[in-house]
């Protein structure tokens, strides 16, 4: 999971942003970030890029967003 440019990070977020649910990021260290928080999403996405995206999961209250979230993380990293 490692978004290839800024503009597939903007997408990711705007899709985060249109989910009606809670969605997270958690680190190797055991960190979750709610990606619904402004603050959560710049420590997150530089999680994110930190660690090339490899030691991160994806989690969402709802499973089909969360789904959706993965697939598009899949595209994005393309």
């Amino acid at each position: 999971m490692n978004p290839a440019n800024v503009d597939a990070i903007h997408a990711f977020l705007d899709a985060v942003a249109a989910c009606k649910g809670e969605v997270y990021l958690k680190s190797r260290e055991g960190d979750v970030f709610n990606l619904k928080s402004s603050l959560s999403q710049y420590i997150a996405i530089g999680k994110l890029l930190e660690e090339s995206g490899n030691a991160v999961v994806l989690s969402a209250d709802d499973p089909q967003e969360e789904k959706q979230l993965q697939a598009l993380l899949e595209k994005l990293s393309g």
